[in-house]
């Protein structure tokens, strides 16, 4: 797809994750994007994939007009941003003005993906969790790839409610409520021994500049979002890895102690590996797995697009687990964790 439709797309999948003001954002960029401009002229060499499974080019623009009310450069943004109800012109008017003024700004901000490190996808790794220690009753040696600020890292911080049931910590920094459908998950109960994270461009919660580019890429009329990723921060303690996936992980595997189940988690990010590193990755995970044993059982836990990015079927839910090469399919959920079609039990 071209820019403009990249726009036009995004803005409808945003629409329908339950975001009208990013809709309304994406269809002011589509119809009023500055090609003759340095940030025209960056947008226009990105090569390959530009929509949301690619390099996701709207929501890094998106996001760094968020940064710019977020962190008060724009003021002008800021009054026409929610909570405010701005007039589309009025908002025209204000965005335009900013990709000029901010340009420098947006063409820095833009180099990297969206780092959302959407806490809600936590309420598909409690779950999964529950799963995976039904398996294997073993303290959990946690690695995830694609970590950015490692807020997901936390789960067991967290607790999952589903119609008064709670799963997860008993005093949880947060409680994520996601609209389920389907048998409640296994009563087993994990415990998180270790965790290490890694992705190319870790965030640090603690830092202010780090902070601020985790709630950038939160949409601005969805506030929960949010009130949840800062709990999050607030016990974010795990430095996450800088550096590639999935050599990270050819060194860790080995390393992965014995008597600890070996839990391999990612959400929304594999799809932003290269298709040789992904390739390599399940090859390295496959055999690890081929010489997993009772005592040191292997699992991978994903929470990915498998095709359809229109934001209706979501993500699918899949554990994978060694010895015995079983794959459960374990559901859909929405990618940013409103809602969880569970199917296993």
């Amino acid at each position: 797809m071209n820019l403009r439709e990249a726009f036009e797309y995004q803005a409808d999948t945003c629409t329908r994750l339950g975001s009208p003001f990013m809709g309304k954002l994406l269809t002011i960029l589509s119809a009023n994007w500055p090609t003759d401009s340095a940030l025209g002229r960056k947008f226009a060499a990105f090569e390959g994939d530009i929509g949301p499974a690619g390099h996701s080019l709207p929501l890094r623009l998106a996001g760094g007009l968020h940064a710019l009310v977020l962190n008060r450069a724009s003021p002008e943004l800021a009054a026409l941003y929610p909570p405010h109800d701005a007039s589309e012109s009025a908002l025209r008017d204000a965005v335009v003005a900013a990709l000029s003024r901010h340009e420098a700004f947006l063409l820095d901000w833009t180099d990297s993906a969206p780092q959302t490190n959407e806490v809600r996808r936590s309420a598909a790794l409690i779950a999964g969790a529950h799963v995976a220690v039904q398996q294997f009753d073993l303290p959990i040696h946690l690695s995830e790839l694609g970590a950015s600020g490692g807020l997901n890292l936390m789960w067991d911080h967290f607790a999952l409610e589903i119609e008064g049931t709670r799963f997860g910590a008993q005093t949880p920094v947060l409680t994520l409520t996601p609209e389920w459908a389907g048998p409640l998950p296994p009563s087993a109960r994990p415990r998180v021994a270790s965790r290490a994270g890694v992705d190319l461009n870790p965030l640090d919660p603690a830092q202010g500049e780090d902070l601020l580019r985790l709630t950038a890429y939160l949409w601005p009329d969805q506030p929960q979002r949010q009130v949840l990723t800062r709990a999050a921060a607030s016990v974010a303690t795990v430095p996450v890895v800088r550096g590639d996936a999935i050599d990270w992980l050819s060194r860790r595997l080995p390393s992965a102690p014995e008597r600890h189940l070996h839990l391999i988690q990612n959400t929304v990010a594999w799809q932003y590996f290269p298709k040789s590193a992904r390739d390599r990755g399940r090859a390295m995970i496959e055999a690890a797995g081929a010489r997993a044993t009772a005592h040191r059982p292997l699992a991978w836990l994903s929470m990915e697009s498998d095709g359809d990015t229109t934001g209706k079927a979501g993500a699918a839910l899949v554990l994978r687990f060694w010895p015995g090469d079983v794959t459960l399919d374990l559901g859909r959920a929405d990618f940013h964790g409103r809602w969880i079609n569970w199917t296993h039990g």
